[in-house]
């Protein structure tokens, strides 16, 4: 034999001892930083070989085929992979496989845990943001709910209830935000008086404002007897309201307008800064409601008292006397008069005199009539008898 056919035969022999046996483990040397990809490489790391050779070395590069292992020189980085291979070189193959699709199948299991992760992440700021607390009122039992529906009538479908059987506030297909409030039920009575004129409305409006809007009451500078905020209920309400108009007042030879939602006449007047002294008056009645573009004039009024002593006639009485011929008078007694004394009140308006008007009256002296006898007897019976003066 010769020294070439020996060192064959011997390297032969080292690659089998390499391999040791069925069980034995199998140990490769491969440089860091290679080329080939990481799947590639751990398939060559689990590959048994019965010879490591340097047939793959690059130019420049020695190595040996000691201790089942290949060695390449200058490599500046070497990494020693271990590998047990149970079942022999079947199963060293299986295990290559296995460890090279190892890197691929666990990217492809960690990308979708990824993005699990992400949508979580996401839907749960979704899920708070989407959160709404409402106030649903039914037939006038109030409560807060927290919802993800997106208008009323999905709220509803949560809660049970039909909408189309009752009357909603706002509308089915309203959609929702945080904050509102939600009507169910029927149309509630509402008592309106609105400037003086009393009615009677339906309104399935949740507040006294929301129903004031939607029956076109002017709501600017309006006196409302109940707070805007309020709910109407189940038995309704009973609402006086007074909206602005402007009234002009006359007083003292000047003119004053103002925009007032008084009551009355009087408070008007006051609000115009007109203050009634006395018995002060209004051109109309001062508790009647002031309309809209209204002229009102102030009374100024004084009355004074006057007392004045007046004569009472006295009267005169006739009686026929048959013995007096006809034609003849005689005066039996002569009349006196009498005095009273008159209380008048003299009333001045804007300083006109008005005509007195008698407030008592007082008899100081009486009056005494004067009787007179008149003949009824026959012409020429006899001389007249004397007259009395």
């Amino acid at each position: 034999m010769s020294n070439s056919q020996g060192s064959h035969r011997a390297a032969r022999g080292r690659g089998r001892a390499a391999a040791a046996g069925p069980r034995g483990p199998v140990t490769a040397v491969v440089p860091g930083p290679s080329p080939v990809p990481p799947h590639e490489e751990l398939t060559l790391a689990a590959r048994p070989r019965p010879t490591p050779t340097l047939v793959d070395a690059p130019a420049g590069r020695t190595g040996d085929a000691t201790g089942g292992a290949v060695r390449l020189a200058q490599a500046p980085t070497v990494t020693a992979l271990t590998v047990p291979a149970p079942g022999g070189r079947a199963g060293a193959r299986r295990g290559g496989r296995r460890r090279a699709s190892a890197g691929p199948e666990q990217l492809r299991r960690l990308v979708p845990r990824a993005l699990v992760v992400a949508v979580l992440a996401g839907g749960t700021t979704a899920f708070v943001a989407e959160d709404k607390a409402v106030t649903l009122d039914v037939d006038g039992e109030s409560r807060t709910l927290h919802t993800f529906a997106d208008d009323v009538g999905e709220l509803l479908a949560e809660q049970g209830i039909d909408a189309g059987a009752a009357a909603v506030s706002p509308p089915p297909g309203t959609r929702l935000g945080d904050g509102d409030v939600i009507t169910v039920g029927g149309p509630r009575p509402v008592t309106l008086t609105l400037d003086g004129v009393r009615r009677r409305v339906w309104t399935s409006e949740p507040t006294v404002g929301a129903a004031l809007r939607r029956l076109g009451v002017p709501a600017d500078g309006a006196y409302v007897s109940v707070s805007r905020a309020a709910p109407i209920g189940r038995t309704g309400v009973t609402l006086d309201v007074r909206t602005e108009r402007t009234v002009t007042v006359m007083a003292d030879g000047r003119e004053h307008t103002v925009r007032t939602n008084a009551a009355t006449v009087r408070e008007a007047v006051a609000r115009a800064g007109v203050v009634l002294h006395g018995e002060d008056t209004t051109s109309v009645a001062p508790d009647s409601f002031p309309r809209e573009g209204q002229t009102v004039s102030v009374l100024r009024i004084a009355t004074t008292r006057v007392v004045r002593e007046e004569l009472l006639p006295y009267a005169v009485e006739r009686t026929g006397d048959g013995d007096l011929p006809a034609g003849t008078e005689v005066v039996e007694r002569e009349g006196r008069d009498g005095s009273r004394r008159v209380m008048y009140a003299v009333r001045t308006v804007n300083g006109v005199r008005q005509k007195p008007r008698v407030l008592a009256t007082e008899v100081v002296r009486e009056p005494v009539s004067r009787v007179v006898k008149a003949g009824t007897g026959p012409r020429g019976a006899g001389p007249a008898p004397a007259r009395r003066p």
